[in-house]
Parts: C-alpha cells; sequence; structure tokens
C-alpha cells in the first residue's frame, strides 16, 4: 500500500506496520504546519484540514499506544520547538507551589507554618497574603543597573528558554525602572492574555484561515515562544508581577509592601491582592473571587497564600521543589462523564501493578483526557482483603459511564459511576495474579494494598521504567533521553546499540562508533545532528552530586528527600557505600548510625541495605561508577559555616524555635543532624528537660552548647 493509500486508510484497518508509517509522515506534515504557523505566521492549511491531521495522530496512538514517537504532535502544545530559543540558568531556581483543594488544607497550611516558627494561635496573628493565581506562562525579567537584560521562562526551575526578544514587544514589562531600584533585580510573574483580546485574536486567526486556539492560557504560551518576535508583537499579551528572584538589595520588610514597590516601578499588579489578618479572612477572599471569577477578564484557577513578612519566610525556607511559606489554593476540579473502554495494568520499577483505566477522550478543564488512574485492586472492586468497603472504591467495570475529575497537574481519576447506565452484559475486572509484562507471580503482601510482580532482573517492565527514572529530571535529567527514547533503546540488542542498564547509557557513543552495524544517525527518527546531541547530553552528566545520584538508583522508599538526608550524611559515595555494606549486621555501629539519621526510620534503612546485598545491584553499580561520579557534598557545602561537616545533636525544649527550624537551618549550613549522641557527635545543642543524651555527651566530652548559644553560631 502507497503513502497515498495510507493516508486514507481507516484507522482501524491498519495494520501495527502501516500504523507506525503512518505516524511518521503525520509527525513530520504537522510538524512543517507548526513551523509554518509558529515560527513564520504563514499557515498553508486551514484550520479544520490541520486538526483533522491531528485528530488521525490522536486516533491511531490510542489504537497503538506503544507506537507513540518521540517526536509525536500529541506530545506538543502547538508552540515552537524549545531548541529555537537559548538556554538562561536562573540565579535562584524558580520553584513550584504545594496545592491545597479545600479549606481544610489551607488551615492545615498555616497550622504546619505556626508549628515550624514555634508560633502559638494565641500570641498573635501571622498575616497572609491573598492574591488571584494567573493561568498563564511564568516568567523571569532581570535587570542590571535598572535596564532589562533577559528574559527568561520557568523552564525545568532551573534554566529556563530565553526569550528576551518576545518579552520586548510585551506594553506591561518595562525597559528602564527608576533610580531608587537596587542595582539587580530579578521580577518575576506571569504571562496572559485577557479573555476579550484572546476572543479577538482567535477572530482574526481564524479570518485568516489560521489555528484557532483552545483557551488563554495556550494562546499567552504560544505566543511568547514565537521565534519571530514580530509575530509575538502583534499578540495582545500582559503581564502580572508578583513576586521576585535574585535582588542586590531588598527594600522592603513584607510580601504586601514589595509587590506595591513592584508596582511603583511601573509593573502591573494585581489590584485584587490582600492583607489577611487571619486564615478566615483569607478564605473569605478565597470564596468571593471564586463567586467573581468569570467577572474577571482573564482566566485565574485559584488563589495563592504567602506569609507576608520576609524574615519569617526566611526562616521557613523551603521543603523539595516548594517554598513552605506559601500555598496555592486551587478551585475544585473540573468534572465530566466519559466512558470506561478498557483496563489495562501497568508495571512500575519497584515491580507494583498499577491498573489505568482508558477512556473515550473527553475534555476536562481545556485538557483531553484518555487515561485516569485506577490505584489499586481494592479501589476497582470498592471493597478490601478484609470484605469491608474501602474509602473511595467503586465497583467499576469495563463499558461504564464514569465521572472523571481533573485538578491541576494532578493524575486524572474516576470519582464515581452511573450504575444506571451500566450495559447488562458488564462484568467484575479480574485483577491480574501474573505479571502481564513478563509472566512471573504477582504476590500481595499482608496490609499492602498494591499487587507487585516477583519477576525482578527478568521483568522487562521493571527493567525499563527503573531506566526511566534514572535518566528522569530530579535524577541524572539527560536532555533528549525521555521515557520513549528509553523504550526505543531498551528493544535493540546492546551489540545493535541498545541499553539495558544505567552503564549502558554511558558506553553508547563508544559502543556506536565502534559497532559494524546501524550508527544511531541512520535510524528512523534520529540524524547527524540528534545522535550528536545526545552524545554530548549523556557526556555531560558523568558527575553529578552525590543526592541526584543516590534518587537515580531507584532504591524503593528513597525519594529525593531521603536521598539528601542520607547524602548530607556520608557527603561521600565512598563512605556511603561502605556504610550500608557494614549495616547489614544490625548488631553493627553502621546500622546504629543509619537508624540516628534524623527523618531515616527502619523500612528506608532496610531498603537501602537490602539494595546493596543483591549481587546484581553491586554489579551494576560497578559498572556505572568506572563511567560516571558522584560529586562529593563535603566540597560543595564546606564554606564558612561553622558547623559544616559536623554532626549535631538537639535535646531538650527549644524556646525561641522549633526543632524543624533548628534542624533545617543546621542542614542549610551543612551540618548533620543526628538522633542520637555518639562518639561521632561534634555538638549538642541543650534546652530546658534535656536527659539521657545530655549525660551521654557530658561522660563522651562531647561541646554542649545553649539554644541562645546555637542561634548565635548560627547566624543569629
Amino acid at each position: 500500500m502507497s503513502d497515498q493509500d495510507l493516508s486514507t486508510c481507516p484507522v482501524d484497518a491498519l495494520s501495527p506496520e502501516a500504523a507506525a508509517t503512518e505516524l511518521a509522515r503525520l509527525a513530520q506534515e504537522i510538524a512543517a504546519h507548526d513551523r509554518r504557523y509558529h515560527g513564520e505566521d504563514a499557515p498553508t492549511i486551514s484550520d479544520a484540514a490541520y486538526d483533522a491531521l491531528k485528530r488521525r495522530n490522536d486516533a491511531i496512538e490510542a489504537r497503538f499506544p506503544e507506537l507513540r514517537r518521540a517526536d509525536s504532535p500529541s506530545l506538543r502544545v502547538g508552540t515552537a520547538p524549545s531548541e529555537g530559543f537559548g538556554k538562561i540558568t536562573h540565579a535562584i531556581p524558580m520553584l513550584s507551589l504545594d496545592n491545597a483543594f479545600s479549606d481544610a488544607d489551607v488551615r492545615d497550611f498555616l497550622g504546619r507554618v505556626r508549628r515550624f516558627l514555634k508560633i502559638d494561635p494565641l500570641a498573635g496573628a501571622i498575616v497572609l497574603t491573598a492574591e488571584p493565581k494567573i493561568d498563564g506562562l511564568s516568567l523571569s525579567l532581570r535587570y542590571e543597573n535598572r535596564r532589562l537584560v533577559s528574559a527568561a521562562t520557568r523552564g525545568d526551575g532551573t534554566v529556563g528558554e530565553n526569550v528576551t526578544a518576545n518579552a520586548r514587544t510585551i506594553a506591561e514589562i518595562p525597559e528602564t525602572l527608576p533610580e531608587d531600584a537596587p542595582d539587580v533585580v530579578e521580577v518575576r510573574g506571569e504571562v496572559y492574555m485577557a479573555h476579550e483580546a484572546f476572543a479577538a485574536l482567535n477572530a482574526r486567526m481564524e479570518a485568516q484561515g489560521g489555528k484557532v486556539f483552545a483557551n488563554p492560557r495556550n494562546a499567552a504560551a504560544g505566543s511568547l515562544r514565537q521565534l519571530n518576535p514580530e509575530v509575538t508583537r502583534n499578540r495582545p499579551l500582559r503581564y502580572f508581577a508578583y513576586a521576585w528572584g535574585e535582588m542586590s538589595a531588598i527594600p522592603c520588610d513584607t510580601q504586601y509592601e514589595m509587590v506595591q514597590r513592584l508596582g511603583a516601578w511601573g509593573f502591573s499588579v494585581n489590584e485584587r491582592m490582600r492583607r489577611c489578618d487571619s486564615v478566615e479572612e483569607a478564605l473569605a477572599a478565597y470564596h468571593a473571587i471564586e463567586e467573581e471569577r468569570a467577572l474577571l477578564g482573564y482566566d485565574i484557577d485559584g488563589m495563592v497564600y504567602k506569609v507576608d513578612r520576609l524574615d519569617l519566610q526566611a526562616r521557613l525556607g523551603f521543603v523539595s521543589r516548594a517554598p513552605r511559606w506559601a500555598i496555592a489554593h486551587k478551585f475544585p476540579a473540573e468534572r465530566a462523564f466519559t466512558v470506561l473502554r478498557d483496563i489495562e495494568v501497568q508495571v512500575g520499577r519497584t515491580g507494583a501493578l498499577t491498573p489505568v483505566a482508558k477512556l473515550e477522550p473527553v475534555t476536562v478543564g481545556g485538557v483531553v483526557v484518555s487515561n485516569a488512574t485506577l490505584h489499586n485492586e481494592d479501589y476497582i472492586k470498592g471493597i478490601g482483603q478484609s470484605g469491608e468497603p474501602i474509602r473511595g472504591g467503586k465497583d467499576i467495570r469495563i463499558g461504564d459511564t464514569v465521572e472523571i475529575q481533573r485538578a491541576g497537574d494532578v493524575i486524572p481519576q474516576i470519582v464515581d459511576v452511573d450504575l444506571k447506565k451500566r450495559p447488562t452484559d458488564a462484568e467484575a475486572f479480574v485483577f491480574p495474579t501474573v505479571c502481564p509484562a513478563c509472566g512471573s507471580h504477582a504476590v500481595r503482601e499482608d496490609g499492602e494494598a498494591v499487587r507487585r510482580c516477583t519477576g525482578g532482573l527478568i521483568c522487562p517492565a521493571q527493567a525499563k521504567e527503573k531506566l526511566k527514572h534514572f535518566v528522569s529530571r530530579n535524577a541524572f535529567d539527560i536532555d533528549g533521553l525521555g521515557d520513549k527514547q528509553v523504550e526505543f533503546f531498551y528493544e535493540l540488542p546492546r551489540e545493535d546499540g541498545g541499553i539495558h542498564q544505567p552503564a549502558d547509557i554511558f558506553t553508547l557513543e563508544a559502543r556506536d562508533a565502534a559497532s559494524e552495524l546501524k550508527k544511531l544517525r541512520n535510524r528512523d527518527g534520529w540524524g547527524e545532528t540528534s545522535a550528536a546531541n545526545l552524545f554530548k547530553a549523556i557526556d555531560a552528566r558523568r558527575q553529578v552530586p552525590l543526592n541526584r545520584f543516590i534518587y537515580a538508583l531507584g532504591i524503593r522508599h528513597v525519594g529525593e528527600g531521603n536521598a539528601k538526608l542520607l547524602a548530607r550524611h556520608y557527603l561521600t559515595w565512598d563512605a556511603f557505600a561502605a556504610a550500608m555494606k557494614a549495616a547489614s549486621d544490625p548488631a553493627s555501629e553502621a546500622y546504629a548510625e543509619l537508624l540516628d539519621i534524623d527523618g531515616i526510620g527502619e523500612i528506608v534503612a532496610r531498603a537501602v541495605i537490602d539494595f546493596f546485598a543483591e549481587a546484581h545491584n553491586r554489579e551494576a553499580l560497578a559498572l556505572l561508577l568506572k563511567e560516571v561520579t558522584p560529586q562529593d557534598l563535603e566540597k560543595a557545602e564546606a564554606g564558612d559555616s561553622p558547623v559544616a561537616g559536623k554532626t549535631l545533636v538537639f535535646t531538650g525544649t527549644l524556646e525561641r524555635m522549633s526543632r524543624d527550624e533548628a534542624k533545617a537551618r543546621a542542614e542549610a549550613l551543612g551540618a548533620k543532624v543526628s538522633g542520637s549522641v555518639s562518639k561521632k557527635t561534634d555538638l549538642v545543642i541543650a534546652g530546658p528537660g534535656a536527659g539521657s543524651k545530655l549525660k551521654k555527651a557530658t561522660d563522651l566530652g562531647v561541646e554542649v552548647i545553649s539554644e541562645d548559644d546555637w542561634i548565635a553560631l548560627s547566624g543569629g
């Protein structure tokens, strides 16, 4: 069958081979149309014809999900490729916010703030700011000597796209700041498009035969990311400033005053920002704007609350990728009804069997949803192992009409079943007891809701998922080696460029050069440039921080947080690996030291020890360590801190700060915090009521200081 015949062949009649050929054609053709539209603002086909191409691509991928390409149009949101822009590293990372979905979540947030700061509710109010959460595209503006020098998107939080030329076309972004502004000012805010302007743009685009945008956020994002700044200039983009990054001087003491200062410097700030003396006042502002949402003239998806005092923000600091002092209160999730066509069981990197609902595609909150999580087999049955109904569980069957909920970036989930529309022949779903990937037994331990494959190394699904985790953003973060590329390389024989374990990633270029078989640059979907870029990206990750290296190993129960705790304690890979080997003896000092790490419990300790006890893990590590070098934290964190590299123990009652704040401050200064006193302890901070730990410190001759001494030592 010719390519022309394929283009008219019904999707249901395509073979897997024909479908792969058709997807390649569609990817190339749609990319060309995207380039003409986004890069040149000169579309060559109508919107209807373009949409027909996209719908055909989506339909083929729905039938053959395993064939979805790395360059699939379904992975893009109608914007120009990011490779068209240079990269800018943010001086201070642009972090995300934790989310709250109910009033109770917001009260819990304020409770956590009080506990961390050790502020009694009766001692006085913690003032919050409340401001609408704009549904747009984050943009950071850098001014040096009061002149705009660069503009960058959020990107991955650390590195963003350089869109300086485009940002200069937005009228609400000033080119210069007044004389009272500091020498270095980094302003952060949101690029958005008002409803009226969005409607006018779509009308203009439609009249020109161009592609209309699905919603104002997509229009704003697509307009800002134009390769041609003149296209951006003709798009009605606006900008709200609400925060800052690097500043050579902070002129105000509160969040509210700082935002007003941004307004005085010429930026547009949201007039609906409020100072709230209580959580009830903040919630009242949320519910008021929730009712007025449709009248604002621009899209918002919730309210953002921030602790107003900047000195309290500094004390609260950050956890993972979000500040402790702010939270986004999202509007209720949008919902829609659709039909459950199938239930597929996927295998994760830990062997967990996870059911996924395959849905008749439906738009929920501006996003087309075709998959939803079903959590576990009990959730599908609606009852647990004991026979008792489980919370949120439903009797879910293939063919059911189900209600889908999607909140922000949370994975869509099924929240209800319309039993009145259930087909008469619908049967209860039988969860598999063998792994669908390798056929090994899938067992469920007592007390666990998850069934796991016992295949281990022979299970290809687990191996692929572990590789995906290894190269993920918060692990090795190898640019150009995403999920689809991992699957591509995994299916190849190792002698033909395959990647089956982490070390294979770093030998890929050498094996490709030495291979007498097909070179990577000659394979479908690759070329000279893309292959060279991948090799370059891999080579750039031959050194990674110790915490990222530990996290990348995919040890069960060791997420980003625990990886950081382990790295901060042991500082070097050699020390960590030696300690885990010694800790295999539960009676050893190494095991006791591992458990003494504040935040590491027996479950995590056992998981790490078991990982190192497995011979195949040690073999894989040995091969990997020939190619990469984990960076010691000792060198990176020593600095001028008087406690860097030292082991601290807090005991007794701290009266001026919470234990959490004291620990956070110590770790920020490069210290290790332990839960017990030993001969390795360097310093004990003792408050009133200190007991056995203080006595042991005295017996061992460990230095003991008061809380006041600690505050002075750690910078006041």
